[in-house]
Parts: structure tokens; C-alpha cells; sequence
């Protein structure tokens, strides 16, 4: 069944009779989302899914994908092993005009060597959003996914502009990184219903964005696109102000916030394996705090 959500009410049609009280929000952040991996492989080890749907962005969609999958210790071997070959990232590439981040090379060999369990995903039947920015609109798009498209809307989610040349077509409407329009879709989740909502994060506590020194070179990338311009331009703001929305959430909606450490040494790009494994580790030892705080919320 394709689901889409109706504009009246914010639920998707297959949604529409079941609950939608709980919530698992898990961010992007590229090779930052080793922290939540950690965390979502000892989910699984525990058997810890308590969650009536999913919203993740960029390679926080990706990393929810192989928690729903029940593939512990795949993604980890992405970040640890795939992203670090040459074929991925190459700044000589890069600056010749072609990707940095190679997305088609990742999502093609991961495909074919360790591909997602799509079957099992579904099978749960509880929707999995993931967060699109539309390149004409710059507006957030909340996809429902499915087995038939999800790998393709993953890759679009994490499309991040200017490090990945091109703009993936998901329903007729070029996309990129769901994180420009809606790196925090926690506003989303409580949309949606939710009054118990989980966030894991890719960024310590205290951490609010400020602008990139990228920021400019992916304005001038995105020119032809005004509209996507301007969702750049609001990112800090918005970005801030769903972090404030986490610490202070409307009456009724109780939120869950785990964040990496003050000692978390990964960043976007990071090409070391020890920092790296260090970061998965930092989530595998707050997983059990997450669910010690979920059960007490």
C-alpha cells in the first residue's frame, strides 16, 4: 500500500487507526551519526523498540532504517569500514568538480554486499518518515516510505548540497538533504501526535548552530534555486529553535533528549577509524540511560 498523508489531518492513511502516541526522532549529521548508531545496536540487542513510528533525517534516516531492519552492527560497519575507502570520500574529486561524498558508489555497494532487510522493515507496519528538503520549494517534505522506495529516499535525505553534486528525484520533485529544511523534526512528531518523543542527537547538549564557512559556497551552488537559498539562510534559526522546542515542549508531550558526550570527537567527515569507533562506543554505553529515561518519562 503507497502512503502519503492527507493535508487535513497530518496522518498517513495507513496510520489513520492506529496509534501514533510515541515517537523515535533521530538526527542526521553525516559520520556524526556513529553516536546513534551505538545507541539504536543496543536498542536491538535489548529489544527495545517502544515506538509507534520513526522520523529521521539524512544519516539518522539511514541508521533508523537498520534499527527497523534488525541489523545490528551494519551501519556501524558503513561509517567504520565503507566511508573510509577512497571511493567515498575524495577531496581531489571534489575539487575537479565531481562529488565529495560519493552517495551513488555507497548506496550501490552497500546494496549489493549489505543490503537493508526491506521485508522486516515493513512488516512491523508502523510508518517510517523521512525528511526531504525540496530543492524548488526549500520547504521540508515528510516522506512515508516503503520498501519500494525507501533505499532511494534514503539517499536523497542524505544528499547534502555541494558535497553531493546532484539532486535525486523522489516523486517527480528534485531533493537534498532533509537536514537544511529539518535537521530537528520534533515540531513534526508532535503533528503527528505524539506525546512521548525520543530524540537522539548528533551534537552535544550545549551545542547550538552557528553558521558554516561552507554555508557560502553551498549558496552559491544553490542560485538557480532562490527558494533553497532562503531555507539555508533560515537553518541556524530553525535549527535553534527546535532545540528549544526539545527543552521546552508544549503541555502534554514529554521528550526524551540524548546527545552525545562533551568528549564526542566526531565530526561530519571524519576519517579516522579510532575516532570513529570511539564515537559508536559513546553511544553503546548511554543506550542503556536512554531506556532507563524513556521507561521513567
Amino acid at each position: 500500500m503507497t502512503q502519503s498523508f492527507d493535508s487535513r489531518n497530518n496522518r498517513t492513511e495507513e496510520s489513520a487507526n492506529q496509534s501514533m502516541d510515541t515517537a523515535l526522532v533521530v538526527e542526521g549529521g553525516a559520520l556524526r551519526g556513529i553516536f546513534s548508531t551505538g545507541i539504536l545496536d543496543v536498542f536491538l540487542e535489548a529489544r527495545f523498540n517502544p515506538f509507534d513510528f520513526y522520523i529521521g533525517v539524512s544519516s539518522g534516516a539511514s541508521n533508523l532504517a537498520a534499527y527497523l531492519a534488525e541489523m545490528i552492527g551494519r551501519n556501524k560497519r558503513i561509517y567504520t569500514d565503507y566511508s573510509l575507502r577512497p571511493e567515498f570520500i575524495d577531496m581531489a574529486r571534489f575539487l575537479r568538480g565531481g562529488h565529495l561524498m560519493d552517495l551513488d558508489w555507497l548506496w550501490d555497494t552497500t546494496i549489493r554486499e549489505i543490503r537493508l532487510d526491506l521485508q522486516r522493515i515493513y512488516a512491523k507496519r508502523k510508518p517510517f518518515i523521512v525528511v526531504l528538503t525540496d530543492v524548488q520549494t526549500g520547504e521540508a517534505v515528510y516522506k512515508v516510505t516503503s520498501a519500494q522506495d525507501l533505499e532511494h529516499v534514503l539517499k536523497a535525505s542524505s544528499a547534502m548540497p555541494l558535497f553531493y553534486r546532484s539532486y535525486p528525484i523522489v516523486d517527480d520533485r528534485p531533493m537534498t538533504d532533509g537536514g537544511v529544511a529539518d535537521a530537528l523534526p520534533v515540531s513534526k512528531a508532535i503533528r503527528l501526535g505524539a506525546r512521548r518523543i525520543m530524540v537522539i542527537r548528533s551534537r552535544h547538549r550545549d551545542y547550538l548552530k552557528r553558521h558554516d564557512p561552507f554555508d557560502c559556497l553551498i549558496r552559491w551552488r544553490m542560485r538557480r534555486y532562490p527558494s533553497l537559498q532562503q531555507a539555508m539562510t533560515k537553518r541556524v534559526w530553525r535549527y535553534n529553535e527546535s532545540v528549544k522546542l526539545i527543552r521546552k515542549p508544549p503541555e502534554g508531550v514529554t521528550v526524551v533528549e540524548i546527545c552525545p558526550p562533551e568528549k564526542f570527537r566526531v565530526s561530519r567527515l571524519s576519517q579516522n577509524r579510532p575516532i570513529l569507533e570511539e564515537g559508536y562506543n559513546q553511544g553503546r554505553a548511554l543506550a542503556a540511560y536512554a531506556i532507563a529515561r524513556w521507561e521513567r518519562a
